[in-house]
């Protein structure tokens, strides 16, 4: 008797131990979501000041300009929260993060041509300049997705390598404005206090309130 509740206790701790960490990436989508927020930090504990107030935009602005938008095209990223989920858990970003910037970007595809923006420069539910990042899948597939969060965790890694005394919220702002800009544009704190970094974070707060 003794020896069969030591052995159901030893595969319980092997089971556990197994399956703490090494299958995050693989978790299914639809299972505890709130509990995911990838390798980047948790947004929640995370100040912003949304978006940018300035003398073109003095009333949708801030914290509750940012959701406002993001409110605003809730319906249209919804219906990519599924892929959007697996996306994120694949190359360990928050998938709040990918919504938010789906939502800054185009809208969750709703003013693309094609899947381009006005100009025909910019492709796909994240807007990937093609100059820089020749497109990959149709504009609204996981292929896109994937190579767009790939990107974003990329050179949020590269500015962690960079600054490494920066705090976890540091980093992922500065990813965000690199994804935006490039690594080569973050230099130092200040640069990471910028319009699109503090609006992107506001608007993941907001999705991960509905669901992401």
């Amino acid at each position: 008797m003794l020896s069969s509740v030591v052995f159901w206790g030893l595969l319980a701790l092997i089971g556990t131990s197994r399956g703490s960490f090494p299958f995050t990436h693989m978790m299914n989508p639809h299972l505890r979501p709130h509990q995911y927020h990838g390798c980047y930090g948790d947004i929640t504990s995370m100040d912003t000041s949304g978006a940018a107030c300035d003398i073109d935009r003095l009333i949708n602005c801030g914290i509750r300009g940012s959701e406002m938008f993001a409110e605003m095209d809730l319906r249209a990223v919804k219906y990519y929260r599924v892929m959007i989920k697996e996306v994120g858990q694949r190359h360990c970003v928050d998938p709040a993060l990918i919504a938010a910037i789906i939502s800054r970007e185009s809208h969750g595809g709703a003013v693309l041509q094609n899947g381009w923006d006005h100009s025909g420069l910019k492709f796909g539910l994240m807007q990937l300049d093609k100059k820089i990042h020749p497109p990959v899948g149709a504009w609204d597939s996981k292929e896109h997705l994937l190579q767009a969060a790939g990107i974003l965790s990329e050179r949020t890694k590269a500015i962690q390598k960079r600054f490494p005394t920066w705090s976890v919220a540091q980093h992922l702002k500065g990813g965000l404005s690199a994804f935006k800009l490039g690594v080569e544009a973050v230099a130092n704190p200040v640069d990471i206090e910028n319009d699109y970094a503090n609006d992107i974070l506001a608007r993941a707060k907001f999705y991960r309130r509905h669901g992401f």
